[in-house]
């Protein structure tokens, strides 16, 4: 059996977990994950799917603050005598004095086709740059920023009207399977790790509130990529009678007028002109109000 220490904390990381534990071939002794944060309008404390699903299986928990800074938890790790650390959007970066605990390495999750999008939104980058395809790697942690050598990689198509969430659902699920075979092909030496093109690489920065409010100037394209590529994470914007509208679902279509215009109410949506083409709010949230269909909106301020 590998044993497995397995560090991780959204949601996207648990179908992961979950295999491993169920796996014949692992043995996960232990969950590192992120301490109990506020969470919802009422600022309730929470624990994250990791550690839930650690306390319904009495795996033992680690919560530092930092785990570079928390020599105690490295020590409680050294004792479980890991052959491996896993890691899958744990949220912390390590340093080399965790990274040489585990026997045999550290393997990190990552949600790109590396060394494209290093960095913190993968998922949301590829989909706001209109990319066909995306993929997941597994690799060797390093010190630098997703930069050690790859192990394992798996294509991912995106098609035009995939969102964000439906890409984080499609990840979580081929993820664990990639994993495992990446952790029993580096002990029986079937996989052997291949260093990054530097000369692909490319950073997937942390989106900034700025670019969640839509630009009417750009193509329709564009805006329709950045809307379903932060779907409710957090969604893109516009803003009118000084309250905010989010936008939730719309595609591309024909049509032109000033950027921003209103164009045309169907029974599919509201048509907005944009700098190039036009598009279909199909599916907004007002400010105060729950998701509804963007004719319903539009009609509702126009009587």
């Amino acid at each position: 059996m590998i044993k497995v220490v397995f560090f991780g904390t959204p949601k996207i990381a648990l179908k992961s977990l979950e295999y491993l534990y169920n796996s014949n071939k692992i043995e996960v002794v232990g969950v590192v994950t992120q301490p109990d944060k506020p969470a919802g309008r009422g600022h309730k404390i929470m624990m994250s799917p990791i550690k839930e699903f650690a306390i319904k299986k009495g795996l033992p928990i680690f919560q530092p603050k930092s785990i570079r800074k928390d020599p105690e938890v490295q020590a409680e790790l050294k004792s479980l005598k890991p052959d491996f650390f896993v890691t899958f959007a744990f949220g912390q970066i390590l340093s080399q004095d965790v990274l040489d605990i585990p026997k045999f390495e550290t393997i990190n999750l990552h949600a790109s086709l590396l060394p494209k999008y290093r960095g913190a939104n993968p998922i949301q980058r590829a989909i706001i740059n209109g990319d066909s395809e995306t993929g997941i790697c597994t690799m060797i942690t390093e010190l630098g920023l997703d930069c050690g050598d790859v192990c394992l990689k798996k294509i991912i198509p995106i098609s035009d009207s995939m969102n964000c969430e439906e890409l984080f659902n499609e990840i979580s699920s081929i993820s664990p399977e990639l994993i495992e075979d990446t952790l029993l092909g580096l002990v029986d030496g079937s996989i052997s790790p291949v260093k990054q093109d530097e000369a692909g690489a490319c950073m997937a920065n942390k989106l900034t509130k700025d670019e969640t409010l839509i630009d009417w100037c750009k193509s329709a394209r564009e805006i329709h990529n950045l809307v379903r590529g932060i779907y409710k994470f957090p969604s893109a914007y516009f803003v009118y009678n000084n309250k905010i509208i989010k936008v939730l679902q719309t595609c591309v279509v024909d049509g032109s007028g000033n950027p921003g215009e209103f164009v045309e109410v169907t029974k599919s949506g509201v048509k907005v002109a944009c700098g190039r083409d036009c598009l279909l709010l199909m599916s907004v949230k007002p400010e105060g109000k729950g998701e509804m269909l963007a004719r319903d909106w539009y009609n509702g301020i126009k009587k």
